[in-house]
């Protein structure tokens, strides 16, 4: 027997990864000079099944033929199947219906089954029930303006200081039920109740030093040009006599008119990151940091022990503080797809 004959006969195989596998090794044992009884204890299978491959490949290699026989009834669905569910989802979906399922495709097809639908759709790693979203710059000129702030992520200034300022306005202090509940089955388990109370709120100013990833946070209880300008006094005082980068969003509270407290500080530049790219805020990632770790289970009576235990994440932060990595060297934005074989990657 030629093993190479083998890869002829995997095309044909239907019924699993498993098994094709097991009928590979039972003809490349065989082709060894192994026994039927042999092939069967080493592989842990039936000796009938074992013969009944080995003769089945022996014959058709006499036969002079490349491929074996396919096993079990014929293919309901073939290569046009998988097309035509493809090209349906291209169309509108059925009145009442704001998108595709499997069961409004089975049901327009008429002939194919639920599972096939979902065989092709799992193939093209096609998810209809997930839903997407984007945020994509509308400025033309996206990529000239990105770069200056794309620039200081991968070259931060040897010389000066590169800060990612930003808010987190409006965060809840939240008190929560919680405790121990016991179970019917006699376990006890520790968590939250749905019921909470609030007891107002408050926002965070933070900077994040692109070079080192340290964070300089003040806690206020509004978003005014006020606050803002009082907290980059405190950043100013925290970088004395040092030239300051400070990427910023399009807030109006951050670019008035007229700028007379950074026509007083000719130290300062502003870099303003484009308008729907938040995606650029560096800083964002580190407040989402924050929101994981620090404040999803936190359960709070007052503002000041919200507060508190912000400052005491930001100094258990400081301890393994690391900069952010930015990979992507060129930014350029792109519009949305239309079609449903974009998303087939």
């Amino acid at each position: 027997m030629n093993p190479l004959g083998l890869a002829g006969s995997l095309r044909h195989g239907h019924r699993g990864e498993h098994r094709l596998v097991e009928r590979s090794r039972v003809i490349l044992l065989a082709s060894e000079g192994f026994s039927e009884r042999e092939i069967a204890r080493r592989l842990k299978t039936r000796l009938a099944r074992v013969s009944k491959w080995r003769q089945r490949f022996g014959q058709h290699r006499l036969a002079g033929l490349d491929d074996l026989p396919r096993t079990g009834k014929p293919r309901t669905y073939d290569e046009q199947t998988e097309k035509r569910i493809l090209a349906l989802l291209e169309s509108d979906p059925p009145s009442g219906y704001s998108q595709w399922n499997g069961r409004l495709l089975a049901d327009a097809l008429g002939e194919v089954s639920d599972d096939q639908v979902w065989r092709v759709l799992r193939k093209h790693n096609i998810q209809l029930q997930r839903r997407r979203s984007w945020c994509i710059s509308t400025d033309p000129e996206f990529g000239p303006k990105a770069a200056d702030v794309v620039g200081l992520y991968l070259s931060p200034p040897e010389d000066a200081v590169a800060l990612r300022v930003d808010e987190k306005p409006h965060i809840q202090v939240l008190e929560r039920a919680q405790g121990w509940l016991r179970l019917p089955n006699g376990k006890a388990l520790n968590g939250f109740s749905n019921c909470y109370k609030r007891h107002g709120t408050s926002t965070l100013f933070a900077a994040l030093e692109v070079a080192t990833g340290q964070v300089q946070v003040g806690h206020y209880p509004r978003r005014r040009r006020r606050e803002f300008l009082d907290f980059m006094n405190d950043v100013l005082a925290a970088h004395p006599g040092r030239e300051i980068h400070v990427i910023l969003d399009n807030l109006n509270t951050h670019k008035p008119k007229q700028d007379r407290w950074l026509a007083r500080h000719p130290n300062v530049r502003f870099h303003f990151v484009r308008t729907y790219s938040s995606w650029l805020n560096m800083v964002e990632v580190w407040f989402s940091i924050l929101s994981r770790q620090a404040l999803r289970n936190l359960s709070c009576t007052a503002v000041r022990q919200l507060r508190e235990a912000i400052d005491r994440f930001v100094k258990a932060y400081r301890e393994t503080a690391a900069p952010f990595e930015w990979t992507k060297a060129v930014v350029e934005p792109s519009s949305p797809k239309k079609r449903y074989s974009y998303s087939c990657k």
